[in-house]
């Protein structure tokens, strides 16, 4: 039997475990860490002040690759009721502890997100956050895409955050950058924008001091990662 993408991005994942190190590279107790998420959520807030979703009690968000749950965490904060929210998450150990930690009226769905029961025209914002990166198949990522696309309403939007650049040390994944994202969502309106330190830099400076994010941050040519809002009219 053809092995699929989704197949492979799971053997990767188990490929790298629960190196130690890695865990504690990516904890929120690490000052380049929780600068980094800081500053994608001011963004994520500016977009969606800036396009008048003040009030997101009745907003319905779907994340295709939510992990843990961390970020739709981070979406009921913002304001989602939990009844509104629903993640899809390919690996079966993300989702035990997703469904650990979030509220039972948020709605988890487990594996390949193209066979996930989503209705068309469902969501106001479908969500990923380096996913797309995760996934070395061009066919499948237009296949994700499509299926993102189909289950935004008219007057809602795919929200993107992923880096744009190839990683040397890992070949597991690789740069999705935004003229990529223009091919994938043909149809949409794209509002972008450069986010997010470059993460071996911003981990080398925060140890020397974590002041140091800021200000090289403040240089667009450092930045990885694009956050960009796909709106579908």
């Amino acid at each position: 039997m053809a092995v699929i993408e989704p197949d492979r991005v799971a053997e990767r994942y188990a490929r790298r475990g629960t190196d130690p190190a890695l865990v504690d590279r990516y904890s929120l107790l690490q000052p380049d860490v929780w600068q980094t998420v800081q500053e994608r959520q001011r963004a994520m807030l500016q977009l969606l002040a800036g396009h008048g979703w003040h009030d997101l009690r009745e907003r319905r968000l779907l994340e295709v690759g939510c992990g843990a749950g961390g970020n739709l965490l981070e979406f009921l904060r913002m304001g989602w009721r939990p009844e509104h929210l629903s993640g899809i998450e390919l690996l079966p150990e993300r989702h035990a502890e997703a469904r650990a930690v979030l509220p039972e009226r948020v709605a988890l769905h487990l594996g390949d997100a193209c066979a996930a029961p989503i209705a068309e025209a469902s969501c106001d914002l479908v969500f990923q956050a380096t996913v797309f990166s995760s996934l070395l198949d061009d066919a499948f990522q237009a296949r994700l895409a499509a299926a993102m696309w189909r289950w935004v309403k008219p007057g809602g939007a795919v929200l993107w955050y992923d880096f744009t650049v190839d990683n040397p040390r890992n070949r597991d994944v690789r740069g999705v950058p935004l003229r990529r994202v223009r091919r994938l969502f043909p149809e949409g309106r794209i509002e972008a924008r450069r986010v997010t330190l470059a993460p071996p830099l911003a981990r080398v400076a925060c140890r020397v001091w974590p002041g140091f994010y800021p200000v090289l941050n403040a240089v667009p040519g450092l930045r990885t990662h694009v956050l960009a809002w796909v709106a579908k009219t």
